[in-house]
Formats: structure tokens, C-alpha cells, sequence
């Protein structure tokens, strides 16, 4: 039995130092660990999921912020789990290595990389893109159904897998050039925050079991 337990304990505090350990960043109750920049009233918890919908005629973004701060919480190397669904025609995305600054009326953030959620007929860029780095014109799947999406940051390559499969695995080149209204869409070298898009009063946007664990 001692055997047993040892080997236990072992396993995790080996699969810890691996980046393995999960950690939820959504409780299903409530938005404790959470905070818009503006417009809380896009962001609510309901029936064990975030809902987001804008209420402004603005963006507006939810962040995962220190429990203590309650400033955006920092995250470098990692790997981001959670689980999303739409209303039909909607538009939406996570943010990660941004922050709470924005570039321009339409409070757009102004730094870090979006993962792109949308089924939306206005919007060319879909379900899986990086967006404006790389880019797909159809959606891999159907948006109103579950669907699970990992976000993997490793210094400066990003992967995104929609359902399990791999949409982008892209590496920031040194130097890269941004054109002037996405100059901060780069990785920051200490790290970065995670956030949800509201993006509009039309689309409405479902989050489950939002998960992130650090890479070694």
C-alpha cells in the first residue's frame, strides 16, 4: 500500500514539472478570476457557461485576472483548453499575450494574438484562423455544437487545434513587420493575458471548462 501511495505521489509531482497539472479558470458559477476592461454587462455566468454578448456598440473583453490584484494575470508558455459554442451568424475570440489597452474608438486591443471563433457570413476570417496572420475563408466545423478548442504557446509559436485538429502552427519570425493598426500583434517577451472577445450585440458566444496548465 505505502508502494502504491509513493508511486502516487510521484507520478504527480512528475507530471507537474511536465507543465501537466490542469488548472480551471472558470468555476461554473460565477466570474470570480474574471474582468471586463468595459462593458461587464456583455459578460455573464449562466447554467455552467460564461455567455458573451456585447451590450455597447463597442468590443468589449474578459479577462483572467489575479485573485489577489485583480489586474490581468500573465501567462507565457502554456497551453489553453476550453470549450465554446455560438448562436448562429456569430462573431467572437480569445486573446492571448494581449492586455487591457486598446488601439482604437471601437476599443479594439491592442496587442497580442486572436484566435478567431466565428461563423458569421460578413466576417471572411473563420473558426481556427490566427487572425490577419493566417487566415481561412470556411469553417472547420459546425459553431452551434460543442466544440473544443487548445491554444498552445511555446515561446513564439502558437498552435491552435479546433476539435482536435491542428487549423495553425505558426512561429513569429524575428523582426516581423505588423502594419501600423496591428503593431503590438507579437508576443511579449514576459508573458501575457488571456481574454474573450465580445464582439458585437449580434453574436453570443458560449465557454465551458476553460482550463490552461504552464509548459515546461
Amino acid at each position: 500500500m505505502r508502494l502504491w501511495l509513493l508511486v502516487g505521489v510521484l507520478s504527480v509531482l512528475t507530471r507537474a514539472a511536465h507543465g501537466e497539472e490542469w488548472r480551471p479558470l472558470f468555476n461554473g458559477r460565477d466570474l470570480t478570476g474574471w474582468r471586463a476592461n468595459n462593458d461587464p454587462d456583455s459578460f455573464r455566468a449562466t447554467e455552467g457557461t460564461i455567455r458573451v454578448q456585447s451590450t455597447a456598440s463597442t468590443s468589449a473583453h474578459l479577462f483572467v485576472v489575479n485573485g489577489e490584484t485583480g489586474e490581468p494575470e500573465k501567462f507565457r508558455n502554456f497551453e489553453l483548453e476550453l470549450w465554446a459554442r455560438a448562436e448562429p451568424n456569430s462573431n467572437g475570440g480569445v486573446f492571448v499575450h494581449t492586455d487591457m489597452s486598446t488601439r482604437d474608438a471601437a476599443l479594439h486591443l491592442a496587442r497580442g494574438y486572436e484566435v478567431q471563433l466565428n461563423s458569421s457570413q460578413k466576417e471572411k476570417r473563420k473558426t481556427g484562423s490566427l487572425y490577419a496572420i493566417v487566415d481561412y475563408d470556411h469553417s472547420p466545423l459546425d459553431e452551434t455544437k460543442w466544440f473544443r478548442v487548445n491554444i498552445i504557446v511555446d515561446g513564439k509559436r502558437i498552435r491552435i487545434l479546433i476539435d482536435g485538429k491542428q487549423t495553425v502552427d505558426y512561429t513569429e519570425p524575428e523582426n516581423a513587420e505588423r502594419p501600423p493598426q496591428r503593431k503590438g500583434r507579437l508576443f511579449s517577451p514576459d508573458g501575457g493575458a488571456i481574454a474573450l472577445q465580445a464582439h458585437d450585440r449580434k453574436s453570443v458566444w458560449y465557454f465551458r471548462d476553460v482550463r490552461i496548465r504552464p509548459l515546461p
